[in-house]
């Protein structure tokens, strides 16, 4: 029955894909257009997880998203979260690594929504890439998702925190808002299946660019604030760590 839900899910999301390409490619002649389509985009794909695959999601703390634009620090597991930044933050943009636009539909979406691909091989030309572009979204008051931890982690793991969220957080005078979310539980890094259940999100409260001296310490931060509440929502989905007291026993990634 999983697999056969999952192919029903893969099926209706190539048809749906195929068609609001070209709705996404139209949109780009409107003001805002292509960030209306992506977001109909991610948030159809989220009826689809629920209705086919039966991947539900509660989503705690959404009073403290603000109105003016911040930096979205999410700890990041699966591709389940980039629909919820979508979802949940329309007038938003990411960044990350440009290989992604290569990938047909959703890589061209990402782009044209004004994503910021960075070179992860140059980190020098990498920051000056999201601090000059950052500029430019802060400007227009677009909020910049930024993973900290630059790749998806395995559930259980704690990835090494990059300082760029908070470095370009100290550069804008932008608030970081951190949130966690225990979505690699049920869809597992590189995975053809997608399992049911319910993922939990939770949005904390902003912490203040200038609650640090230094961007070391102001995204040591927000690292003790997810990985604190990593603690509390993990260990339900199929994929949880098998310690759920012991969430981030070294440095790693998969």
């Amino acid at each position: 029955m999983l697999l056969l839900r999952n192919l029903i899910y893969w099926f209706c999301l190539c048809i749906f894909c195929l068609i609001w390409i070209w709705v996404v490619i139209i949109s780009m002649a409107f003001p805002n257009g292509v960030t209306w389509s992506t977001t109909v985009w991610g948030k159809t794909l989220f009826l689809m997880l629920d209705k086919i695959i039966g991947l539900k999601y509660e989503a705690f703390g959404q009073e403290n998203i603000p109105d003016e634009a911040v930096i979205v620090c999410c700890k990041h597991q699966s591709g389940w979260e980039t629909l919820a930044m979508l979802t949940f933050f329309p007038n938003l943009t990411f960044v990350a690594k440009r290989e992604l636009f290569w990938i047909p539909i959703f890589g061209w979406a990402l782009k044209w929504r004004g994503t910021i691909g960075i070179d992860r091989s140059k980190p020098r030309l990498a920051n000056q890439q999201i601090i000059s572009q950052g500029k430019i979204c802060h400007a227009k008051g677009v909020s910049i998702c930024i993973f900290p931890e630059g790749t998806r982690i395995k559930p259980g793991y704690r990835g090494l925190y990059k300082k760029g969220a908070a470095r370009l957080a100290q550069n804008l005078h932008m608030n970081l808002l951190p949130i966690a979310l225990n979505s690699g539980e049920f869809w597992p890094k590189d995975s053809f299946l997608k399992y049911p259940g319910k993922v939990t999100m939770v949005i904390g409260k902003v912490i203040a660019y200038d609650a640090a001296p230094t961007p070391e310490e102001l995204i040591k931060l927000c690292e003790n604030w997810i990985e604190n509440e990593q603690i509390k929502i993990q260990g339900v989905g199929p994929f949880a760590p098998q310690n759920r007291q012991n969430p981030t026993p070294l440095y790693h990634s998969d």
